[in-house]
């Protein structure tokens, strides 16, 4: 990551520890914001827990935690597991792992920083007023797996800028995060956890280039006679190597319950075409996709230069949209 921020002696951006300051960029002043805790092994942490990002080096605060489906497909079924079935075994079906992942509060003194690197108006979804039509966006929260979150802790009763954080969460020094979930919080997760929760995320690496896709239904929309789905999937690509790759073209595939086949190419992704490099391994971007069917899937390749100008294809993992949420009323938003 990049920032400013330093939690107990460890700097939440690169540097060289045996750098004399003078090698730093004039005006940048390293502040301390915590100390840093030792990450669990086991167990999740609750709301309220302070962290930095380990891959983007933004401050953030748990706001709670989901229980996900992880699809590896770099992950052999493991023979171990004497409650998988052995016929499945060698066969390209890939068993859903449990894993913790995290809705996350992002310091907006961090989002300039990371906003090369990820796009920090993560969740989005269709507002269902009667007199709006709009998508619906939340800036500053995103999602994370468990292994992203380096704790700490902070005696700053307001640690984290955001425009929810207050409204969101309080302080009680009696509380270990010293942090509780207000009303509001807990109102907001109710109402709309059907649109913020994560069901399945989806992992494949090719070539040392590892893709994370977390698709989210968004809702239904009614056009000429016809209903629309709309979901959002937020993807992740991380260099695993140190050679420095760039992302040239995105090749998707997507296939509608109602039949069709749909193939979609174009250079870059959001009108990126993003390096990844030791330095900074990772990009992170959202999108929308919409079917005229209740549910279907995607698939597809981004193309990467090498520095010698040769190309490769890296594989996004197959990942289903799914809209079983019907049932359930649309999200509207942070009205109280």
């Amino acid at each position: 990551g990049t920032g400013s921020a330093s939690a107990g002696q460890l700097r939440a951006h690169p540097a060289n520890p045996l750098s004399p300051p003078r090698n730093r960029p004039e005006g940048k002043v390293l502040e301390t914001v915590g100390v840093f805790e030792a990450p669990k092994q086991h167990g999740k942490y609750e709301t309220g827990q302070l962290f930095l990002h380990s891959v983007f080096g933004y401050r953030g605060i748990v706001l709670f935690p989901w229980q996900a489906r992880l699809y590896d497909r770099d992950v052999a079924s493991p023979v171990t597991e004497k409650s998988e079935n052995a016929a499945g075994h060698g066969s390209k079906e890939v068993k859903g792992k449990t894993h913790t992942y995290y809705q996350v509060l992002i310091d907006a003194r961090d989002c300039p920083h990371i906003s090369q690197r990820s796009q920090t108006e993560a969740v989005t979804f269709l507002a269902n007023h009667d007199d709006s039509r709009a998508l619906y966006a939340i800036p500053g929260l995103d999602y994370v797996s468990h292994e992203d979150i380096l704790p700490y802790s902070s005696t700053d009763q307001v640690p984290i800028q955001h425009e929810l954080f207050e409204r969101f969460l309080m302080y009680d020094q009696t509380k270990v995060p010293p942090f509780v979930a207000r009303d509001t919080l807990c109102a907001w997760q109710e109402k709309n956890h059907p649109w913020l929760e994560l069901s399945d995320v989806h992992r494949e690496t090719t070539e040392n280039i590892r893709v994370t896709v977390i698709p989210f239904y968004m809702g239904m929309r009614e056009a000429q006679n016809s209903h629309v789905y709309w979901w959002r999937y937020c993807i992740r690509l991380e260099n695993l190597d140190s050679e420095v790759v760039q992302l040239r073209e995105r090749h998707w595939r997507i296939f509608s319950l109602s039949g069709t086949l749909e193939t979609v190419r174009g250079r870059g992704v959001v009108g990126r075409e993003p390096v990844l490099s030791k330095e900074q391994p990772a990009f992170q971007y959202s999108s929308h996709v919409s079917l005229q069917a209740s549910s279907g899937h995607m698939w597809g390749t981004f193309r990467f230069e090498r520095p010698d100008g040769s190309h490769f294809d890296v594989r996004i993992p197959p990942f289903s949209l799914e809209s079983n949420k019907d049932e359930k009323t649309p999200p509207s938003g942070l009205h109280w």
